[in-house]
Order: structure tokens, then sequence, then C-alpha cells
């Protein structure tokens, strides 16, 4: 499994809609497992692909934070969510492509997602708490949506201004 590059905001490519997926070929199976490792070696609990530069419909995660509990990793192919409550919970968010920015957002409490496994099989469940965020979260990214999107302009004009200048110094630092 390979470790691949997270793109940081802005980044032309995280503000793209990303293309379905007809079949789960050899390519998109090894490309999620590398996603997985990614997320994992971050630390993340989700990852969509167009934050690894993949425009398809791709997102992983595993919200168990439990040490004690077995990891719960999921690949989700055309993920949609089919239904959801009228509920709502505000969780602070953050991004691997926006590190160490913190917000909070609203979203559903509950949804209902259906998707395509890694064997190419439909699945369909419920997610509620963090993984309800988390899958929302993802989907958004498919959809060239960040978490920023959903805070005030100045709040997200300020994040992004610091992410410019982040960006710039890792520049520096590689050179």
């Amino acid at each position: 499994m390979s470790i691949l590059p997270i793109l940081l905001h802005p980044d032309p490519r995280l503000k793209k809609p990303a293309e379905p997926v007809s079949e789960v070929t050899p390519d998109l199976a090894l490309l999620a497992r590398d996603m997985l490792s990614t997320m994992y070696d971050a630390p993340g609990i989700g990852l969509a692909a167009p934050q690894v530069g993949r425009l398809v419909r791709l997102i992983v995660m595993d919200c168990e934070k439990n040490p004690e509990l077995d990891p719960k990793p999921m690949v989700l192919f055309n993920p949609q969510v089919t239904w959801s409550s009228d509920e709502r919970n505000v969780y602070e968010e953050g991004c691997l492509s926006i590190p160490d920015q913190f917000a909070d957002v609203e979203r559903a409490a509950r949804v209902r997602v259906a998707w395509m496994d890694e064997t190419g099989a439909a699945r369909e469940d419920e997610f509620g708490g963090l993984w309800a965020t988390c899958v929302q979260h993802e989907i958004d990214h498919l959809d060239g949506k960040l978490f920023i999107d959903y805070l005030k302009p100045l709040r997200r004009q300020m994040i992004t201004r610091k992410m410019v200048k982040m960006k710039r110094e890792l520049e520096r630092t590689r050179a």
C-alpha cells in the first residue's frame, strides 16, 4: 500500500465534481486501499478521491475511534444520500486538505446512503453521529464542496488566507 500526497486547499481540483464509477477495476480497488492507508497515516477518519487528485466518486472512512475495538474501514464508490433526518447535529469539523483548521458545521443527524462496495455490490446503510457527519463531509468533496463552504464568507476567507500562507511556506522549505 502507498501513502498518497493529499491536495491542500486552495487547489482547483478540490472544487471540481468527481465522475461516477461504472465498475470497480483493479486500479480503483488499489486506489481505495491506498486511500485507506493514507487516511490512517494522516491520521484522519475520512478521505475522498479528489483529495488525492483523482476525480472519481470514491470515499473511504473509519470513524471507530475506540482503541479497544477493531477498525471499521469502509470503501464507498458512488455514495449517495437517499434519505436524511430532519434532526440536525453540529460537529467541529476538520479536513485533511485544510490542516489545523476547524469549525462547527451543522448537518443531518442521520442519513441513509447507497453505494457500491469494493466488490461492485450495491449496498445501503443508515449512519448516525460522527459516521453521519463524516459520510456527508466526504460526499461533499465528491461534489466539489469543502466544509469551509458552510462558513460565513469572512471566516472562509480567513482560513483560505492561512492555507495560502502555509502552502507558500511549505514550498519554500521544499526548495
